[in-house]
């Protein structure tokens, strides 16, 4: 008899303690389900960047659309780390402890993710990196850590292939005085930045695979800056008088510097041809007015998308991958597609 009445109440304990975690199951729902405003922190490497620019313009609508669609209020805290990663831990540190539901990140320096990482970790805050992806190390240190991105050896590949779909048309397009080699600067992004030694390595081999003759006169890192990549295309007009033809660039911003400098010495788009990545409405308003040759579009409307939905979604605890389509549950890799003089005149024209 002892022992039934043991079991007896050792199953009633059982299903009581069972009860209560459906009850506080199902309040936990509840809660979140009534959940009516949710805040996250948007940290930029650098404000004055045009395409990190485009991207929080992106955000910004993005939250609005959002708010108008759900009712949930969006809270958006944007700080501009101003390229020091010093301030960017410090803004970390302040985000999290306004209690923000989420973070969106653009590094200043992806080596330096560790940091941002322990203090996410610490605080239980999840992060969207974009832009800048930490190592894989870093990425798999925690369930809550996501990556939105361009894929940049596609970048690199999809320019270089505008340019040998062009030699192929008409070598002299490209090689401008008909010696039979195409002589080309190249314009660097940040050294410490992996979309820029891969977008160099790629363009290149690109071209080089596509059979057209090359030949670098030099290049130089402009750290993605329009003006410093203007100074530098000036001081190569010089050096160089009459040699150069090409211009290959890693971000359409040190694009427009080179046309800048090419501006200032009279010369025209013919004698040189100058191409960049990213898209940005400045370079395709460039590509419009025949200065710029070709740039890489990537389709910053379903970037920007990507990174609100992935941080939306886990405000609200809910899983990213049910809401965007994740790479190995951690990467969202953004389409793109090459623009050309006659592309951006067409879409124009809609």
């Amino acid at each position: 008899m002892k022992r039934n009445w043991i079991y007896l109440l050792a199953v009633c304990l059982g299903i009581g303690i069972l009860i209560g975690y459906w009850q506080y199951r199902e309040n936990e729902g509840q809660r979140q389900s009534k959940k009516n405003s949710i805040r996250i922190g948007v940290l930029l490497y650098r404000g004055d960047d045009t395409f990190i620019g485009t991207l929080r313009a992106g955000l910004e609508d993005k939250a609005k659309e959002y708010e108008q669609k759900t009712g949930i209020k969006v809270k958006l805290d944007i700080l501009d780390s101003k390229g020091s990663q010093n301030t960017q831990n410090s803004q970390v540190e302040r985000l999290i402890s306004l209690g923000c539901d989420a973070l969106c990140i653009n590094s200043v320096d992806r080596s330096s993710a560790s940091i941002i990482i322990d203090k996410a970790m610490d605080a239980g805050t999840p992060v969207v990196f974009f832009n800048r992806e930490p190592v894989e190390e870093d990425m798999n240190r925690w369930e809550k850590l996501y990556y939105v991105g361009a894929d940049a050896k596609e970048s690199a590949v999809l320019q270089g292939d505008a340019l040998v779909d062009a030699y192929r048309k008409d070598s002299r397009t490209l090689d401008a005085n008909g010696n039979g080699l195409v002589s080309y600067v190249l314009l660097e992004g940040e050294t410490s930045h992996q979309d820029s030694l891969i977008r160099t390595e790629w363009s290149i081999q690109t071209l080089k695979d596509g059979g057209v003759p090359l030949e670098k006169i030099t290049g130089g890192i402009a750290n993605w800056d329009r003006s410093q990549a203007s100074a530098l295309m000036e001081q190569w007009l010089k050096e160089y008088p009459g040699q150069i033809e090409l211009v290959v660039s890693n971000n359409d911003d040190m694009a427009l510097g080179a046309i800048d400098a090419m501006n200032r010495a009279g010369i025209g788009a013919n004698s040189i041809k100058v191409v960049g990545i990213d898209g940005t409405p400045v370079g395709i308003k460039a590509l419009e007015e025949g200065t710029l040759f070709a740039t890489v579009e990537s389709d910053k409307e379903r970037y920007a998308q990507a990174i609100f939905d992935i941080a939306w979604s886990l405000s609200l605890d809910q899983d990213p991958k049910s809401v965007v389509p994740l790479v190995n549950g951690k990467y969202y890799w953004c389409p793109q597609r090459v623009l050309t003089q006659e592309e951006a005149k067409l879409l124009k024209n809609k």
